[in-house]
């Protein structure tokens, strides 16, 4: 971990970060912007609003809504979109800020079911003091069962912490979670200039990395050039609370107790003397990061069983938290995985999954003396900067009646071409990997790789969305391959093509 101060910038200036210790309570003045879309929130909306008005500061309260209402005495209602779109409803507060950034010491946005406290609010003038003045102190939102276990709201899909990223700063210490959305954000007033400043802040509603929503509350982040942090030496001060309580059912991989694995692992990375590194860069550059690698898939029952029965080791390339690994742990395999980061890979290691820790080139040295009967590559290839070289390099440890299962996207199935054809935003750059982050996979493409590296595809699968099924029940014609959005090809040593498995047939979707 670097012990030293947050570099990319010089210590925060401006009277409220320099005398927020000594700044009394009840003479701090805080602008709150809360964005509420008709009435659905209104009961979190009213808790929202009676935790601002219990606050020794002097507050005012302003709703950005799409429709009058009356919210009773001290909370103003700005009724109005910026355009036509409902989703740029949150982008009122833009200008709201920029017209009244000299009234005010600090600026609170957030959505109306997304409950800060008292506490949150302190915590970030003290760090701020602390930071330089191009680091936010951010904050990630949580869920609460009806047991009081906590879920974190930003652990989905490809986010992650960024191994290398650990920092302290007087009291604290801060690391960079690539989910820059909570919902919410503070800033000061001299933070807000300096975002306005930039060009960044004050700008028509928008969306790309995120959707609308989530972009009117990461533009100072993505658009402004400040770099949020997140205080994993308090967190509990640094977490705020989304009220609804509806998503952590489906989602047990954002249980705090998870989230704290992951902080854990992060901060003993030098203890533990692992490489604080990225196998590969996880997310596309594509508007919303389509086609990029799930830290958190659920097990992939299509690649369980093609599994041989009779594989006794399996070496998962690109693996997150093992969901599919574990199941093959539990089948009684020997699973050993190459994780997409060392993080991730302390929360698969937890199940039994064996971890080898480094880049390609670690990890392949460190392997040198064994072998596999199956290997997987889970939506790998198309992110790897070598597809053919990580192929041809790991393919060597298969077995004489070894496998390789590959999950991707399939490229060329008709919605893709239609998309690139009609220039959709994620799809008009495809072809060219600079600029999205992808190599073009297809069946033809995985074959061609397949052979360079001396092995043949002996399966070929498309899977398809319930939608795409509903379009080929209508069109009885059309092959499958054509509406798959994703493909499972299986490769086989071209020496031992005449070896069969009860778990693999020939065969072409």
């Amino acid at each position: 971990m670097n012990s030293g101060l947050l570099q990319n910038g010089n210590s925060p200036r401006g009277t409220l970060e320099a005398s927020a210790r000594q700044t009394s309570a009840a003479t701090l003045r805080i602008l709150v912007a809360l964005a509420s879309h008709g009435h659905k929130n209104d009961a979190y909306l009213a808790r929202v609003i009676d935790e601002y008005r219990s606050m020794p500061y002097q507050i005012h309260l302003v709703v950005l809504s799409n429709v009058p209402r009356s919210l009773g005495p001290g909370v103003e209602v700005v009724v109005g979109l910026p355009d036509k779109n409902p989703w740029s409803l949150p982008f009122t507060h833009k200008r709201l800020f920029s017209e009244r950034i000299d009234q005010y010491d600090l600026f609170i946005y957030a959505e109306d079911d997304i409950l800060i406290t008292q506490r949150n609010i302190e915590a970030f003038l003290r760090a701020t003091t602390a930071l330089p003045a191009d680091v936010i102190a951010g904050f990630v939102h949580a869920e609460k069962d009806d047991s009081g276990s906590l879920y974190f709201d930003p652990v989905l899909s490809h986010f992650h912490w960024d191994p290398a990223s650990v920092r302290s700063a007087g009291d604290y210490t801060f690391a960079f979670f690539t989910n820059e959305h909570s919902a919410c954000f503070l800033l000061t007033r001299e933070q807000l200039r300096r975002g306005i400043g930039s060009g960044g802040f004050l700008v028509p509603p928008h969306e790309g990395r995120y959707d609308m929503l989530c972009t009117a509350a990461t533009d100072p982040y993505t658009q402004c050039g400040f770099r949020k942090m997140i205080c994993v030496s308090h967190l509990e001060d640094f977490t705020v609370y989304h009220l609804p309580n509806n998503k952590f059912r489906t989602r047990p991989y954002r249980a705090a107790s998870f989230f704290e694995r992951q902080v854990e692992s992060l901060l003993s990375l030098e203890k533990n003397g692992r490489q604080a590194i990225l196998l590969f860069d996880p997310e596309t550059k594509v508007p919303h990061a389509k086609w990029s690698k799930d830290y958190y898939e659920p097990a992939r029952e299509e690649v369980i069983s093609l599994v041989p029965g009779s594989a006794r080791s399996v070496l998962s390339i690109g693996c997150g938290w093992g969901a599919t690994e574990r199941r093959l742990v539990q089948r009684g395999l020997r699973v050993a995985g190459i994780p997409i980061d060392p993080i991730i890979g302390s929360c698969a290691e937890d199940s039994g999954i064996e971890m080898i820790y480094g880049d390609f080139e670690t990890a392949r040295r460190k392997l040198e003396k064994d072998c596999f009967d199956c290997i997987l590559l889970v939506d790998t290839l198309h992110l790897v900067s070598d597809p053919v070289e990580v192929l041809a390099s790991f393919t060597e440890l298969l077995s004489d009646d070894g496998i390789v299962i590959i999950t991707t996207p399939n490229f060329a199935s008709l919605p893709v071409y239609w998309r690139r054809l009609t220039r959709h935003p994620q799809h008009k750059d495809l072809g060219n990997p600079e600029k999205t982050g992808i190599h073009l996979t297809s069946r033809g493409v995985i074959s061609k790789w397949l052979r360079r590296c001396g092995m043949v595809p002996l399966v070929t699968r498309g899977i398809r969305s319930k939608r795409a099924q509903l379009i080929q029940s209508v069109f009885l014609g059309l092959p499958g391959s054509l509406l798959a959005s994703e493909l499972l090809i299986v490769g086989h040593r071209k020496k031992s093509q005449s070896v069969s498995s009860p778990s693999l047939g020939q065969g072409r979707l």
